[in-house]
């Protein structure tokens, strides 16, 4: 049989395949998880689907656009590490400056988007997000300092302050809160990574802390940055019910076991697996946030409502 079509199939599918993957499909899962709950929290009780909808449209734009040029300033990097060697700019799928201009576009579609769907301030948020994202962290922070991932991670928590503000056109205490936890998982999230990935950040000259600092210390860093995500999450309960209560602390006592094993296993010279505790934490995230949003929808008395 003739693979003629599939090859003529594969090469008309291979340049848009390639301007999706600079956007970072997977990594846009985060804002998934952090701004449909966000905005049913704000709403609690009820679910406008349209505005929803429609704000994570303009959030992927956003977060898409960020990854793009995210892409385009670290295409140099990319080369040198195995883990990112097939992303499209690493392999010149696509033109540099295509990929600029891809990025750019998506980035002034969210602003416009956001600001006709929902308000200016949520326009305002993830423009402020890609610019952080891509100034601040990818051009000066990420290959500068150990802590980069603790301080550019806040990037990665805007979506909260989105979708918070698109519903009520304000930035509630709940949205910082949730801004939190977002911003406190990130280091022992993206630390276990690169405790498995250690040479290849080395090799590309980037100072991520496994590479600078003993495991044991990064083990120990991990424990309290996932102490704090838990306690982020429980300074939430006030404003959700028991279904979230619930939920973030059973959630929040399997995360620190986890990463206290990590920590225990590093102390004790076992050949631990890292790896495990990056994909864990996934899950954990998004176990708390869904948790939070069944918890909206079902519109039930808050914690604080039986002690006031």
């Amino acid at each position: 049989m003739s693979t003629a079509p599939t090859s003529r199939l594969g090469r008309l599918t291979a340049k848009p395949a390639a301007y999706i993957a600079l956007t970072k499909p997977r990594v846009i899962e985060l804002l998934l998880v952090a701004t449909i709950p966000t905005m049913l929290l704000a709403d609690r009780g009820t679910v406008n689907l349209p505005l929803l909808f429609a704000t994570l449209f303009g959030g992927w734009m956003g977060a898409a656009s960020a990854n793009t040029l995210n892409c385009v300033v670290d295409a140099d990097i990319d080369k040198v590490m195995k883990r990112t060697a097939r992303r499209p700019l690493a392999r010149e799928a696509v033109p540099t400056s295509h990929a600029f201009v891809f990025g750019a576009l998506l980035g002034v579609g969210s602003f416009l988007w956001l600001w006709w769907a929902a308000n200016l301030l949520s326009g305002i948020l993830v423009v402020a997000t890609i610019l952080f994202y891509v100034l601040v962290y990818t051009m000066v922070l990420k290959r500068r300092t150990s802590q980069n991932v603790v301080w550019g991670g806040a990037a990665g928590c805007m979506p909260a302050l989105v979708g918070w503000s698109a519903v009520t056109g304000t930035i509630g205490w709940q949205a910082i809160v949730l801004f939190l936890v977002i911003f406190f998982w990130t280091p022992p999230h993206t630390w276990a990574l690169a405790m498995r990935y250690k040479d290849d950040y080395k090799a590309a000259g980037v100072p991520m802390l496994p590479v600078v600092a003993t495991e044991q210390v990064v083990t120990r860093q991990i424990v309290l940055y996932t102490w704090a995500t838990v306690a982020a999450t429980a300074a939430l309960i006030p404003a959700a019910g028991v279904v979230y209560a619930a939920v973030a602390l059973a959630a929040g006592a399997w995360f620190l076991l986890m990463a206290h094993q990590l920590y225990s296993g590093v102390r004790r010279g076992e050949a631990v697996k890292p790896l495990r505790l990056f994909l864990q934490s996934n899950n954990y995230l998004a176990v708390v946030f869904i948790g939070l949003a069944v918890d909206s929808v079902l519109g039930m008395s808050t914690v604080s409502d039986f002690f006031s």
